[in-house]
């Protein structure tokens, strides 16, 4: 029992440690709460295809994808991904394709300048301009690039090979051709009215 009290009284006659005030913790008023990013293209998928590897332990698949991206004001890009899943190859896919945005050549807001063949591979794709309510006369991966372009009003006519990937791409071949009249003013130092 003594031994008891004389703990009690150690512990009592210990000095107490004075408790160092801890400083409130600064906010930091410039962090504003994350938003999310709106996205500057609308995106719309032209192809998934499936690849297999083959090797000894046995069958790999993977994907590929091919994502046109466009603003539908006059710019517009393509891109390809490939992953072990689909959503990954479509996301690396548009990520590629918002990196090769160009801008294209509208007249009126509506169709191209004039007539324009693209070739990419065996892929040859014809594009003419078209009349005011023609609407756009194209099918497949074509049209994709030209409705994610902005474009209205346009022929189209595809002459070779009809491997989605290389039409698309020769679409936009054939869309970075364009030059409006200004454009070859510009570079020939004349007037509109010389040229017209």
């Amino acid at each position: 029992m003594k031994k008891e009290i004389e703990k009690v009284e150690e512990v009592k006659s210990t000095p107490k440690v004075e408790k160092t005030e801890r400083k409130p913790r600064k906010i930091n008023d410039k962090r504003q709460p994350r938003q999310r990013q709106q996205k500057l293209y609308e995106e719309e998928v032209i192809s998934i295809g499936r690849v297999t590897k083959v090797t000894k332990g046995g069958r790999h698949f993977r994907f590929s994808a091919v994502v046109v991206v466009g603003d539908k004001k006059g710019k517009v890009g393509l891109g390809t991904g490939k992953s072990n899943e689909v959503p990954d190859a479509i996301k690396k896919a548009s990520q590629a394709a918002a990196k090769n945005v160009v801008k294209v050549s509208i007249v009126e807001e509506r169709t191209i300048p004039h007539e324009a063949t693209g070739v990419c591979g065996a892929s040859r794709v014809m594009l003419k301009p078209a009349n005011k309510g023609t609407g756009v006369k194209a099918g497949g991966p074509v049209r994709s690039v030209l409705e994610m372009a902005g474009i209205k009003d346009i022929l189209s006519k595809s002459l070779g090979s009809s491997t989605k990937v290389n039409m698309a791409y020769a679409t936009l071949e054939a869309l970075k051709s364009q030059k409006t009249i200004e454009e070859v003013a510009r570079l020939r130092g004349k007037k509109v009215e010389e040229i017209r």
